[in-house]
């Protein structure tokens, strides 16, 4: 009888996996010394643009270095040393920084750069695991990065050594970015269809109802004209003008519930005698998340936005869920 295979454990590879890589960041932090103070204080002071450079493992994190430098403030872009020794050098100024990531220090791709990019005076930032490496003799600026182990059994697979990487680009990126006094406005500037960005760059009149979607009766029709413009613009409320067209009022389902219970006749009943005159609106210019802020503070479900006395628009709760801002 053959003996049943043990269950492999993935839970204690995944674990140990972990481990190695949580070890190999821990020691970067003892490791961080002037080094990494002149780096950004280089990216900090530099007038173009910063480009990140990496082959394989090393190029997938030099990429996400260069986009998470871009979204805080600091303009970067990725060049692929390949195609940079066949032209896309020339997307690269002199006024402009060059960080490198090369775990072994000895990427040729990239060495086949470095005379290149030292007679145009660009300065060289290297994240190496070697700092007897080419790359990392030829730097103005180098910062290690080397681990003591891969969590590939193998050693052989980039895996602690890539997590060690992006870690300190990620330290580069945050220590410039509060540098520079980043704030959020600025994140949502660069991330304008994030919820970030909708949170603060979305305005009111970007998505609330205009037109012939706005829920309008005058102050002289019916309650049961008022319940017809409700139920047909499906937005839980009414607006209620003068014959001048201008703002006196709002009548909501809440007002609804209210009067029915005090059996009021719809066919009787004008909605100036029920409507709320002194009601909440918004201008078109409110920012979505203030407007937020107005209908929870006040318990409410919908607004009119206007324009000094005119109705121009109307908004409901609904309306700020499906804009992803609450």
């Amino acid at each position: 009888m053959i003996k049943e295979k043990e269950k492999f454990n993935f839970i204690e590879t995944g674990k140990k996996v972990l481990a190695i890589e949580s070890d190999a960041i821990k020691v970067l932090k003892d490791r961080l010394d002037s080094s990494f103070a002149a780096a950004c204080e280089a990216c900090f002071e530099c007038t173009g643009k910063i480009i990140v450079m990496g082959i394989g493992k090393s190029g997938h994190i030099a990429d996400k270095l260069a986009a998470t430098l871009a979204s805080t403030g600091t303009p970067s872009f990725f060049v692929h040393p390949g195609e940079a020794g066949h032209g896309d050098l020339g997307m690269i100024s002199n006024n402009d920084i060059v960080i490198a990531l090369s775990n072994s220090g000895e990427t040729e791709e990239i060495i086949d750069l470095l005379p290149a990019l030292r007679s145009m005076e660009i300065k060289i930032i290297a994240l190496t695991g070697n700092k007897n490496s080419k790359i990392a003799n030829y730097s103005n600026i180098h910062i290690d990065v080397r681990v003591e182990e891969e969590a590939c059994p193998l050693n052989l697979a980039p895996t602690a050594s890539t997590t060690a990487a992006l870690a300190m680009g990620d330290a580069i990126a945050v220590a410039l970015l509060e540098k520079r006094g980043f704030s959020i406005e600025d994140f949502a500037k660069s991330h304008p269809g994030g919820s970030i960005g909708k949170r603060i760059l979305l305005l009111v009149e970007d998505i609330m109802h205009t037109n012939d979607e706005i829920p309008i009766v005058f102050e002289n029709e019916t309650l049961a004209q008022g319940l017809i413009e409700m139920s047909q613009k499906a937005l839980g409320m009414t607006t209620v003008v003068n014959k001048e067209g201008d703002l006196v009022g709002i009548f909501t389902d809440g007002d609804l519930r209210r009067k029915l219970e005090e059996n009021v006749d719809i066919q009787k009943t004008l909605m100036h005698e029920v409507m709320t005159k002194d009601c909440l609106t918004a201008a078109p210019n409110t920012l979505a998340v203030k407007a937020i802020e107005m209908i929870q503070a006040n318990k409410i479900t919908s607004l009119a936005v206007t324009k000094g006395t005119k109705v121009i628009g109307a908004l409901n709760i609904h309306d700020l869920f499906r804009a992803g801002v609450m």
